[in-house]
C-alpha cells in the first residue's frame, strides 16, 4: 500500500505523521488490498477561529475511490474521526464481499427444473386418487406367487411373514424373481 501524507498551509510534525500513518495501517485489517492511501491535512482559519481539515483518499481495486473529509479544532481529533468513518466504510465493503454468494448456473437451472416439476405435480395431484393397499397384512410367499400368476401384473409388492417389504416379479423365462 502506498501511503502519502501532505500538509497544506500547515507544517506536519513527526508525531502527527506517525499518528496518521498508524491510523492508515490499521485499515489493512479488512484485507481489501488497498492500493494507496493519501492524507491531506489543511489548516483553516475563519472568523478568528483555527481549525483543521483532514481528507483521506483511499483507492481500492474493483471499487471507486473512497474520499472522506473531516473538520475539527484539533488535528488528532480530526484524524481519528476521519479514520473511524473510513473503517466503517471499509467494514461495510468487506461485509458485502464476504456475504455475497454468487449462484452457479447449474443451481439456477436446477431451481427452474424443480419449479417446473412442482407445477406438473400440482396439476397431477387433482387426478391422483389415493387407495388403501393390501400391503399391511403379512402374506406368505406361496400366496403372493399365486396372486401374481392370477393377475396380469408384472410385479407384486407385499409384506412377508417377518414383516419385510418384498417385491415379486415375473421374469422373461416364465419364472419369478424376488427382492
Amino acid at each position: 500500500m502506498n501511503v502519502s501524507i501532505v500538509g497544506k498551509q500547515f507544517d506536519l510534525t513527526d508525531a502527527i505523521k506517525d499518528h496518521i500513518e498508524s491510523a492508515i495501517t490499521s485499515l489493512e485489517k479488512y484485507n481489501l488490498d488497498i492500493i494507496s492511501a493519501r492524507a491531506v491535512v489543511t489548516a483553516d482559519e475563519r472568523k478568528g477561529k483555527k481549525g483543521f481539515s483532514v481528507e483521506f483518499i483511499i483507492s481500492l481495486p474493483n471499487k471507486n475511490t473512497i474520499v472522506i473529509k473531516q473538520k475539527d479544532k484539533d488535528v488528532y481529533a480530526a484524524v481519528d474521526l476521519a479514520i473511524d468513518r473510513a473503517k466503517k466504510v471499509l467494514r461495510r465493503h468487506n461485509d458485502k464481499i464476504k456475504t455475497h454468494k454468487a449462484e452457479k448456473l447449474e443451481e439456477i437451472e436446477a431451481k427452474k427444473i424443480l419449479e417446473e416439476e412442482q407445477k406438473a405435480y400440482a396439476e397431477l395431484a387433482d387426478e391422483i386418487i389415493p387407495m388403501e393397499l393390501d400391503l399391511y397384512k403379512p402374506t406368505e410367499l406361496e400366496e403372493a406367487v399365486e396372486k401374481l400368476k392370477e393377475s396380469e401384473k408384472q410385479f407384486l409388492v407385499f409384506n412377508d411373514i417377518d414383516n419385510h417389504m418384498r417385491v415379486l416379479y415375473k421374469r422373461g423365462d416364465g419364472k419369478f424373481g424376488l427382492y
